[in-house]
């Protein structure tokens, strides 16, 4: 069985962001860089499937060098090669650049029975890839799972909803995307680690992948971005438990008018 995982390369989640003087990205120099979190479930989901059917594990990522040590991490969890997907073109994709970039890089593969995707990377959370990399390769995609069973070229997925669970048929190839619960991802270990790095890890390029830069084009531009608001400070109440009450109550309909 041959499966792609989609993998982006996000801040580390314990990062203190800045916003750049542009007004438009983050500042991105001393960031420590990581795999984005939901992708170590799609990962791990796909070592699972290799394990029970055979074949192999590879390993997709568009970005700068920055995504090389993600990848690493990745071939030292377990999987079997890795390709950097990077050209200068590509440096201000959105998430139908990425997309498309994506596809043609799977394309250019020969394809997959399974592409498993995080269901969004925690750097800016748009969770759109995906759904677009399954337009561009005119596959079905289910998001979101929580359980994943396969058989042949059918896979049974169960995916969370507002009050339940809905469970899908689905026919491979196709694109899922991975959410917490569907599996616990594996540590990379001294012995996986040492592996990684007699792994192939390729680079593709835009003339590799026979893209134009018309082809992946942004479709949408960031016109601003800020830190949250300060949250106003907590105001203490003096006094008894009754008094206590009393005031509590005057606040919540004369200052904040929620009663």
């Amino acid at each position: 069985m041959k499966i792609i995982v989609c993998v982006k390369v996000v801040p580390d989640t314990a990062s203190r962001l800045k916003v750049a003087d542009d007004g438009k990205q983050i500042v991105q120099t001393d960031l420590t860089w990581i795999i984005s979190p939901y992708d170590e479930f799609a990962i791990e989901e796909g070592l699972k499937l290799r394990e029970k059917f055979t074949g192999e594990v590879i390993l997709l990522s568009v970005g700068p060098e920055r995504v090389v040590a993600g990848l690493r991490n990745g071939l030292a969890m377990g999987a079997d090669a890795a390709h950097q997907v990077w050209d200068a073109a590509f440096e201000n994709l959105d998430a139908s650049g990425r997309a498309t970039v994506l596809a043609a890089a799977i394309r250019h593969l020969g394809g997959a029975d399974l592409v498993l995707c995080g269901h969004q990377g925690s750097g800016e959370d748009d969770a759109q890839t995906a759904g677009l990399l399954a337009a561009a390769l005119d596959l079905p995609v289910v998001s979101m799972a929580i359980k994943l069973d396969v058989e042949g070229t059918a896979a049974v997925v169960e995916r969370e909803v507002e009050g339940g669970v809905e469970v899908w048929d689905v026919t491979l190839p196709a694109v899922i995307t991975t959410q917490k619960g569907l599996n616990t991802p594996r540590y990379a270990g001294l012995k996986g680690i040492m592996a990684a790095k007699k792994k192939p890890m390729g680079v593709l390029d835009a003339a590799a992948l026979g893209v134009s830069k018309d082809a992946f084009a942004p479709r949408t531009e960031r016109r601003t971005m800020a830190p949250p608001a300060d949250r106003p400070p907590v105001k203490l109440i003096q006094g008894d438990p009754a008094a206590q009450a009393k005031e509590l109550i005057r606040l919540l309909h004369e200052e904040a008018k929620v009663i």
